[in-house]
């Protein structure tokens, strides 16, 4: 997964449903928001427009804090 990079939003870590949200970009592409949802029991992803967040706010998140369900998702959404 070369150039990914995982995100964090420190100031609304836990504001999505009481969830946290990670953020994902790879080499100057979209950033995805992605969430935890219980009823589906998986990680899903949306695409986050950068009006709808700030993201110079956003810092990196370190790889051992990603959940291994979200390093999985994300694995398959940035296929090489």
């Amino acid at each position: 997964m070369n150039g990914l990079k995982v995100y964090i939003n420190p100031e609304t870590a836990n504001a999505f449903n009481g969830g946290r949200v990670f953020y994902s970009r790879r080499e100057g592409g979209p950033y995805y928001r992605w969430r935890y949802e219980e009823g589906l029991g998986q990680w899903i992803f949306s695409r986050a427009r950068p009006s709808e967040f700030a993201p110079k706010a956003l810092c990196l998140a370190n790889w051992k804090d990603v959940p291994t369900a979200l390093q999985v998702r994300l694995d398959e959404h940035y296929m090489e």
